[in-house]
């Protein structure tokens, strides 16, 4: 791809994650090229209908998640740092957009969704769950949908509210507190 045509291209990309977020994935493909600045010409070459340009998005997206959860699970982390961290992860990547956490979320388990079609945060989330499970430091029966729904949830507030880091970080703590198995120290009566 020649370099203008590139610049183009990743414009394109950037200005419809934007557009997507504000309007939802009905949005124009018309106002996706005027905001970047496009021609609706240039936009359709590039992305022949909104469902490639929604998959080349998810696709971008789905792999950043899996980058990180293998950034995470690299890190040597104990149990409850490893899922704190892994939790932190997602919620930066499911609130660059102000309010799409909470679209994310919502969407998530909804087979009509885009969202759900590529299953990348479940399947990145599973990937944690089972490691700690092959640990022996999480609770069986953990629901991978579940569990990203409570993250969520917390990013979502966090977007709303303009919760600190802190703030968020203790929420999430509490999360991965309820999945993570109990030490037997823990668990004696006094």
């Amino acid at each position: 791809m020649r370099a203008d045509a590139q610049r183009s291209y990743d414009r394109i990309l950037a200005v419809a994650g934007d557009v997507f977020v504000e309007q939802g994935t009905n949005a124009s493909m018309n106002e996706i090229a005027k905001r970047a600045g496009v021609g609706a010409g240039t936009l359709y070459r590039h992305f022949p209908d909104r469902e490639h340009l929604l998959d080349v998005l998810l696709k971008d997206w789905v792999a950043q998640i899996q980058a990180a959860v293998d950034q995470t699970l690299a890190a040597g982390l104990p149990p409850r740092e490893l899922l704190i961290t892994w939790f932190e992860a997602v919620v930066r990547h499911i609130s660059v957009h102000r309010g799409g956490a909470a679209r994310l979320t919502a969407a998530l388990g909804n087979t009509a969704s885009m969202v759900d079609k590529w299953q990348g945060l479940a399947t990145a989330n599973q990937s944690v769950l089972r490691h700690l499970e092959a640990r022996g430091a999480i609770r069986g029966g953990a629901d991978t949908i579940q569990i990203c729904r409570l993250v969520g949830g917390v990013a979502a507030v966090a977007d709303a509210g303009g919760l600190l880091r802190d703030d968020t970080r203790d929420l999430l703590a509490l999360i991965a507190d309820g999945l993570l198995v109990a030490p037997a120290a823990a668990l004696r009566c006094p």
